[in-house]
């Protein structure tokens, strides 16, 4: 009952009976309250501390209590001092939080009024993603290339998943084909159908890509290395882009269920898609590590399917494979329908084809 003014239970106890028992010694009260005498003795020493007790003037090794009308409301005298004093410590606090909320919010107006916020390091993206994701309301959409998914980053994506299935958001994720090599990621994968969210798989995908409610994007700078930083887009034209950009791979993409089968299957060329992908990143000039990587898999596996492909084209370079290729028109992405791969940037932005070959820049960006 006397806690919160300072004085533990077992002081209280001997307070009373040394009040109500005109004192004592320390073995008296002891009696008295049915205590051992060290632990009396403590509850004494705390009693003296505050105030409550003092030692008789007239007979030594005795103690006599002090009025309660007098220590206690001492007592409370001070909590209600320090209680006025915590109060305006935590007013002051509060007119700081405001303070410094009001300068975030304005920081962030500020950002947020440019289409495009560029994010440095790893601490900044994921502290981005995660105010993105709580704020999103209905659709993720996501690229994930890389291949098969590290533990650290299957763990730490799980409880983000499970809060934006709590707050009715639907999630979509494509994933690259090689991803059947790893059981732990198709564990995960799977995971996420369970949880009620789609997933599918293509042969490559071009740049890790988060879209959020179709209002915000998160692409690397360097789709080589993540870590590097990221772009962060709000224009609705960007993000009109990016979102078709999506769908169309998403239509192409197999479903988990059936992407192990889908993998293997060959089109009327008898080319499967990791091959047709493999023959449109050479025809792009990518090295045996650049393939590898884009697909999701080892540079051996990577150049074991280079060199079964140039055999059959009879080509004796990479190069050259890629531009076999494209004579025989063997590099359109969807099997029998050559003309969805001429879809670019301009197709998407309702715009006509410039004069002469396409920008570089336009065909990055409709890549990635």
């Amino acid at each position: 009952m006397f806690e919160p003014i300072g004085l533990s239970a077992e002081a209280a106890e001997v307070y009373r009976a040394s009040l109500l028992g005109s004192g004592g010694s320390v073995e008296e009260l002891a009696g008295l309250v049915d205590r051992p005498p060290e632990m009396v003795g403590e509850a004494l020493d705390e009693c003296v501390r505050l105030g409550l007790i003092l030692p008789s003037w007239v007979n030594p090794g005795r103690v006599r209590a002090v009025s309660p009308d007098v220590a206690l409301q001492a007592l409370l005298t001070r909590q209600e001092s320090d209680l006025l004093a915590r109060q305006r410590q935590i007013s002051e606090t509060r007119v700081e939080v405001a303070r410094l909320t009001e300068e975030f919010t304005a920081q962030r107006s500020r950002s947020e009024r440019n289409e495009v916020e560029q994010l440095q390091g790893l601490d900044q993206i994921r502290g981005r993603i995660q105010e993105l994701s709580a704020d999103c309301t209905h659709s993720l959409v996501a690229f994930a290339p890389g291949g098969h998914q590290t533990a650290d980053n299957r763990e730490a994506s799980r409880p983000l998943t499970e809060a934006l299935r709590d707050q009715g958001v639907a999630m979509r994720t494509i994933y690259l084909d090689s991803i059947y090599n790893d059981p732990a990621t198709v564990a995960h994968a799977r995971w996420l159908v369970d949880l009620g969210n789609d997933v599918r798989t293509v042969a490559s995908l071009p740049v890790r890509m988060i879209i959020f409610d179709d209002e915000a994007a998160i692409v690397p700078m360097d789709p080589d290395n993540s870590a590097e930083g990221a772009l962060l887009f709000r224009g609705r034209g960007t993000l009109a882009v990016l979102s078709e950009h999506f769908r169309m791979v998403w239509e192409r993409a197999a479903p988990l269920s059936t992407a192990r089968r889908q993998r293997t299957s060959t089109d009327t060329r008898g080319l499967t898609g990791q091959e047709r992908a493999v023959l449109r990143l050479l025809s792009e000039g990518l090295t045996d590590e650049g393939v590898a990587r884009k697909l999701g898999v080892s540079v051996r596996t990577g150049r074991r399917i280079t060199a079964e492909l140039m055999a059959r084209l009879g080509a004796r370079s990479r190069f050259q494979a890629g531009l076999r290729a494209a004579h025989l028109g063997w590099l359109g992405e969807y099997p029998d329908e050559d003309e969805a791969s001429g879809r670019d940037l301009t197709d998407l932005l309702d715009l006509p084809p410039s004069d002469g070959a396409e920008s570089s820049t336009g065909s990055r960006l409709a890549g990635c």
